[in-house]
């Protein structure tokens, strides 16, 4: 009896080839083993073609476009390979717009594909139509209107080698639903590519790695500055090979954690605006400042003139027009940072760093990242913590925006790359559940969870449908204090406490204008285990320090999807905090 592939493959080769059929062939031949895709009008005949090649490439329906690209986003950045995600004209085109932001600012290597409505009626305001190129053309590396179907598979090759080499960034595709159904005869999927202004830099001559060697020789008090450039260019064991030969210590940004095992001595966590007092104090004091994958992002910096001021600065970056656009380097290597630490490390030796590791460990010990360890409550810190704890680094983890993120920034312990995803340049509330939920697709087997806020995860909360009936067992750390924690935190610091807007329940409650009690609510408002159950997604809420080591192995032990809802309070900030624009000096520490 046949089977349904056989089935599926007798109907295909009997079907013309069309311009669809080509595109999901050269998905598959590109690799992709997973498309996240909300079918429309416009798109309908890709969809059509997916299904006739479902033995190749798993479809995963999200339940919204936003869902399907932060998805995506989750993919790229576990695997390292292309997200791909799919949508039809107009409306769901634009959904993706958000996630094209967050990957361009990210840097993670994303394939857009869009519906258009058919080429005749473009520019007539068409059911449904957007200019989708337009729109995106400054939140994408790339973008293509198809116009003939001859040149659909030659797109998709440029489409995915545009997309990862280089500094990875969002490509986009936009396909104009007459294009999808016309028939291809004898398709070439081995064309060559035809990118005349596409140059990737070559690799650093001899020179420039010896100025650089004899830079971290002379130097006395040299730090890595280390970014998502390691992340992007798979670094992160040249970096620890360097980082063990040299002695020098390594501060991450928020992209960059993974790149050093967190309990590494010469590991001192994220720098930064909420990174560690020791990172920034060891950045401020450097004589040599190695920049390794990073665009001198004003969360890091700060001030600018103030930041780095007393060393040199050697800048890596592939991307050529980061280096000198926010701070001079003395000496610029635009090139991988792969190749560059391949290069130096046959070079390195250990030098005497003892002095400057003493200053450090002066400083670590001065203010440790630490927290109030209440019993009464219980502290976001403190889940991480245990998380952590129990988990030895087994699991991928993603967050949403605020003050959950920074938390799980300071305290989770990352022991490899790739295993950290989060929205670091846009900060995209809703960013959470469904870039888990590309993680797990990447890897079903995997402990993934998601720790989140309260006004984050209901942003795209919907996708607890997608995680139910596409068998994915994200799990959820719901970090709840009903507030728009982050912005609730800044009001305190910087508004005299006057709440403008961010409690998130009922507006006639006086925690809405900051005259509560601080009490935790009886009932919380939304009630998330009532809405995770709608969606058959097993959920619990805790609200005692007691309780919290047994509900997580709970949590991680359940086989299917799973939010873990823990009332935590929100007078707690995110500490040390150096104030936007300021610097070392100005860091917040109570």
């Amino acid at each position: 009896m046949a089977t349904i592939d056989d089935r599926t493959a007798q109907t295909t080769s009997r079907m013309p080839t069309t311009g669809a059929d080509v595109l999901v062939e050269s998905l598959a031949r590109h690799g992709v083993d997973v498309v996240f895709a909300y079918p429309g009008g416009a798109s309908m005949p890709m969809h059509q073609a997916l299904t006739r090649h479902r033995s190749k490439i798993r479809t995963i329906l999200p339940r919204h476009e936003q869902g399907g690209v932060f998805a995506a986003e989750g993919y790229a950045r576990v695997t390292g390979r292309p997200g791909v995600v799919m949508a039809t004209s107009g409306p769901g085109a634009l959904n993706l717009v958000t996630g094209l932001a967050d990957a361009k600012l990210d840097s993670l290597p994303i394939i857009a594909i869009t519906g258009q409505v058919p080429t005749k009626v473009i520019g007539t305001d068409a059911f449904q139509e957007t200019p989708m190129v337009e729109v995106c053309r400054a939140i994408t590396k790339h973008h293509y209107l198809v116009q003939n179907a001859k040149d659909i598979a030659r797109i998709v090759k440029e489409a995915f080698h545009i997309a990862s080499t280089g500094r990875p960034g969002p490509v986009l595709i936009d396909v104009p639903k007459d294009v999808q159904n016309t028939q291809v005869a004898n398709p070439n999927y081995d064309v060559a590519m035809d990118l005349p202004g596409y140059r990737l830099p070559s690799a650093p001559s001899s020179e420039t790695i010896r100025e650089v060697a004899e830079a971290i020789k002379a130097a006395r008090r040299p730090i890595v500055y280390c970014g998502g450039g390691v992340i992007a260019s798979d670094a992160a064991e040249e970096l620890r090979e360097f980082a063990n030969k040299t002695g020098i210590p390594v501060a991450m940004t928020l992209q960059g954690l993974g790149s050093m095992p967190s309990d590494h001595y010469l590991s001192l966590g994220m720098l930064g605006m909420h990174g560690t007092v020791y990172s920034n104090y060891a950045i401020n004091e450097a004589d040599l400042l190695l920049a390794l994958g990073v665009r001198f992002d004003d969360r890091v910096t700060g001030k600018l003139s103030e930041f780095a001021k007393h060393g040199r600065i050697v800048h890596v970056d592939i991307d050529a027009s980061e280096i000198n656009k926010n701070k001079t380097a003395h000496i610029a290597v635009n090139s991988d940072v792969k190749t560059v630490l391949k290069a130096l490390n046959p070079l390195m030796e250990k030098g005497d760093l003892r002095e400057w590791h003493k200053q450090i460990d002066t400083a670590r010990a001065a203010d440790p990242m630490t927290y109030d360890q209440r019993d009464d409550a219980i502290m976001p810190q403190y889940v991480i913590d245990k998380f952590s704890e129990l988990t030895k680094g087994e699991f991928l983890m993603a967050t949403g925006v605020g003050q959950h993120q920074m938390w799980a920034a300071q305290h989770t312990r990352l022991t490899k790359p790739r295993t950290w995803i989060t929205s670091g340049g846009l900060g995209s509330m809703g960013f959470g559940l469904p870039a888990a939920m590309g993680a797990q697709a990447a890897f079903p087997d995997a402990l993934v969870v998601d720790v989140d806020g309260d006004g984050s995860l209901v942003m795209n909360i919907q996708e607890l449908a997608t995680l139910y009936c596409e068998n994915l067992p994200v799990k959820v750390i719901l970090l709840n204090n009903q507030h728009l924690g982050m912005v609730v935190q800044w009001e305190d610091r910087f508004h005299g406490g006057n709440r403008a807007h961010t409690y998130l329940g009922p507006v006639d409650h006086p925690e809405a204008i900051g005259e509560g009690s601080g009490e935790l609510p009886e009932i919380t408002y939304p009630d998330f285990v009532t809405i995770a159950q709608g969606f058959g997604v097993k959920a619990r809420q805790i609200r005692k320090k007691a309780d919290v080591i047994d509900a997580l192995k709970e949590m991680i032990a359940h086989p299917g999807p799973y939010i873990l809802d823990i009332l935590v309070p929100y007078q707690e900030h995110v500490l040390p905090m150096i104030p936007a624009g300021g610097t070392f000096r100005d860091i917040i520490k109570s």
